[in-house]
C-alpha cells in the first residue's frame, strides 16, 4: 500500500495538472471589471483578509488526516470513536444557529479571534488519553467549524458591502481564490502531516500541535491587519466597540440580533418549504453530503491495517476531489457545454459505483485494500463534480437574500443522517472489538448505496419537475456568474 500510494499521488497530480492546462486553453478568460483588477485598495483589502482565512483553512486541514489514527493510537474501539465522531457532528448542529448569531452579539472579528483560541483549545485536548476530555474537545471542534464557515465570511461580506461600499459583484472574486487555494491547501497539509506522524516518527498527535502555531498566526492576522483595516475604515461595525470588554449597548445589540435572526429563521423556511424544487435540493444535498461525513469515518478503518501512509493517502483524496472540481470546469466549457443538472447525475452515479464497490472490496476474510482505494478516490472525484453543480442550482432556485438561512436549513438533516449512521454503526460493533469482523463497515457502505440511490431520485425529480425551467440551465437568464 505504501508504493500505491505514491503512485496514486504521482498520477493525481499530473492529471490535475493536465486538467488544468486543458480547462484554462478552453474556457476564456472571465471578464474583471477594469476597476476591479486596477483598485489597489480592493486588492489591499482581499490581501489582508485572505492572509488569515487561508490560515485558518490550513489548521483546520491539517488534522484531517490523523484524527481517526489518534483515537486508535489512545486504544480506543471503534465504537468509542463512533461517538466521538456523532459528538462532533451533532455539536455542529447545535452551534449552527449560535455561529450565526455571535457574529452580531460578539463582532464579526471577536468572533474570529473566539474562533482561533476555541480551535487551538481543540486541538490541545488530543494530548489528553481521558475520553471525556476528547469528547469535549469534540464539542470545541463542533463550535470551530460552525464559526469557521460563518464569521470570516461574515466580516468579509460586511468590510466590503459596509466599510468599503466595493461593489457586490466584486465579493466571488475573493472567494474563488479562496476556493483555488483550499485544494492546493488540503494536499499540502496532507503531506506536512504525514512528514511529521510518519517520516519524522512523532506520532498522531503532532499534525494537531502543529495546528496550534497556525491558529495563532491567524489570531495575530486577525489582532493587528484586520485591527488596522477597521481602524482606517470609514463606517466602524466592529470597531465602534472596544475589542476586549462590554458595550454599553450590548443588550440592545443582543435584542437585536436575536429578533433578526428568528426572522431570517423563519422567512429561510418558509422559502424552503413553498417552493419544491428548493425542497428536492435541500434533500439530494443532505443525502450526499451525510454520506461524506461517514466516509470521513470510515476511510482510515478500511485502509490503516494495511499500512498506508495516511497523510499521503489524504493527499491523493484531495487531488481526486480537485480533479473533479476540475473535471467539472472542462465540461461546462464553452466546448462542451454540458449542464450542472447532468454532472450532477452523474456525480450520484459516481458515489454509488464507489460505494457499490467498497461492498465487495471490504468482504470479511477477503479484503482488497487497493480495490478500497481506487473506490474511495472515485468517490472524492464524485464530491468534486458535486459541489460546484449543487452551488449553481441553488444559487438559481434560492434567493440570495436567503440563501444562508435555508441552506443552514439543509445542513440540520445532513448532520443529523450522519449521526444515526455513526451511531447505527456503534450499536452493531459495540462489545465486538472495534468490529473486526468488518461486517458493520460493510453494512454501513451499503446503507450508503442506497441513500446515493435516494439522492439520484430526488435529482432526477427535480429535473422532471423543472424539465423546462431555464433556471435550471447554464445558458439561463442569470448567466453562469450566478456559480
Amino acid at each position: 500500500m505504501l508504493v500505491t500510494a505514491y503512485l496514486a499521488m504521482v498520477v493525481l497530480l499530473v492529471l490535475c495538472v493536465g486538467l488544468e492546462l486543458t480547462a484554462r486553453r478552453l474556457t476564456p478568460p472571465q471578464p474583471t471589471p477594469s476597476a476591479m483588477g486596477t483598485n489597489p485598495a480592493f486588492r489591499r483589502f482581499q490581501t489582508v483578509f485572505l492572509r488569515g482565512y487561508l490560515l485558518a483553512l490550513s489548521a483546520d486541514w491539517l488534522q484531517g488526516p490523523y484524527l481517526y489514527k489518534l483515537y486508535r493510537h489512545y486504544s480506543f474501539l471503534e465504537s468509542q470513536i463512533a461517538i466521538l465522531y456523532v459528538v462532533g457532528l451533532a455539536s455542529c448542529v447545535l452551534f449552527a444557529p449560535v455561529a450565526s448569531w455571535l457574529p452580531q452579539v460578539l463582532g464579526r472579528r471577536r468572533t474570529c479571534l473566539l474562533f482561533c483560541v476555541a480551535y487551538s483549545a481543540c486541538c490541545l485536548t488530543k494530548l489528553s488519553r481521558d475520553y471525556f476530555i476528547l469528547i469535549l474537545g469534540r464539542v470545541l471542534g463542533g463550535l470551530s467549524t460552525s464559526l469557521l464557515s460563518t464569521a470570516f465570511q461574515a466580516w468579509y461580506v460586511h468590510r466590503h458591502v459596509d466599510v468599503h461600499d466595493f461593489p457586490k459583484e466584486w465579493i466571488p472574486s475573493t472567494f474563488t481564490k479562496a476556493a483555488s487555494w483550499n485544494h492546493g491547501l488540503a494536499m499540502g497539509a496532507g503531506l506536512v502531516a504525514n512528514m511529521l506522524a510518519e517520516w519524522l516518527h512523532l506520532g498522531p498527535v503532532a499534525p494537531f500541535l502543529l495546528a496550534v502555531p497556525c491558529l495563532g498566526a491567524c489570531g495575530w492576522v486577525v489582532l493587528t491587519d484586520w485591527g488596522l483595516e477597521e481602524k482606517d475604515g470609514s463606517l466602524e461595525g466592529d470597531n465602534k466597540k472596544p475589542l476586549l470588554g462590554p458595550s454599553s449597548s450590548a443588550p440592545l445589540a443582543r435584542a437585536s440580533a436575536r429578533a433578526r435572526f428568528w426572522r431570517s429563521c423563519q422567512e429561510s423556511l418558509r422559502c424552503l418549504l413553498s417552493d419544491r424544487r428548493v425542497m428536492l435540493l435541500g434533500g439530494v444535498q443532505a443525502l450526499f453530503e451525510c454520506v461524506l461525513y461517514i466516509f470521513i469515518f470510515l476511510w482510515t478503518p478500511v485502509l490503516d491495517p494495511y499500512g498506508p501512509p495516511l497523510g499521503m493517502v489524504f493527499s491523493c483524496l484531495m487531488a481526486a476531489s480537485m480533479a473533479g472540481s476540475l473535471l467539472y470546469r472542462l465540461a461546462t466549457s464553452t466546448r462542451y457545454r454540458l449542464q450542472p443538472g447532468h454532472l450532477l447525475c452523474f456525480s450520484m452515479l459516481l458515489a454509488f459505483f464507489s460505494f457499490f464497490m467498497l461492498i465487495f472490496s471490504t468482504a470479511p476474510g477477503q479484503p482488497r485494500p487497493r480495490e478500497s482505494l481506487l473506490a474511495f478516490l472515485l468517490l472524492e472525484l464524485a464530491s468534486g463534480l458535486y459541489f460546484p453543480a449543487v452551488s449553481f442550482l441553488q444559487g438559481r432556485v434560492i434567493p440570495e437574500e436567503k440563501r444562508a438561512g435555508v441552506l443552514a436549513w439543509f445542513r440540520l438533516p445532513l448532520h443529523l443522517l450522519a449521526c444515526l449512521g455513526l451511531l447505527a454503526l456503534h450499536r452493531e460493533v459495540s462489545g465486538t472489538g472495534g468490529g473486526e469482523g468488518g461486517s458493520g463497515t460493510r453494512h454501513m457502505f451499503g446503507g450508503c448505496a442506497v441513500l446515493m440511490l435516494a439522492a439520484l431520485l430526488a435529482v432526477v425529480s427535480l429535473f422532471t419537475l423543472g424539465r423546462n425551467d431555464v433556471d435550471l440551465r447554464l445558458d439561463g437568464p442569470k448567466g453562469e456568474g450566478d456559480n
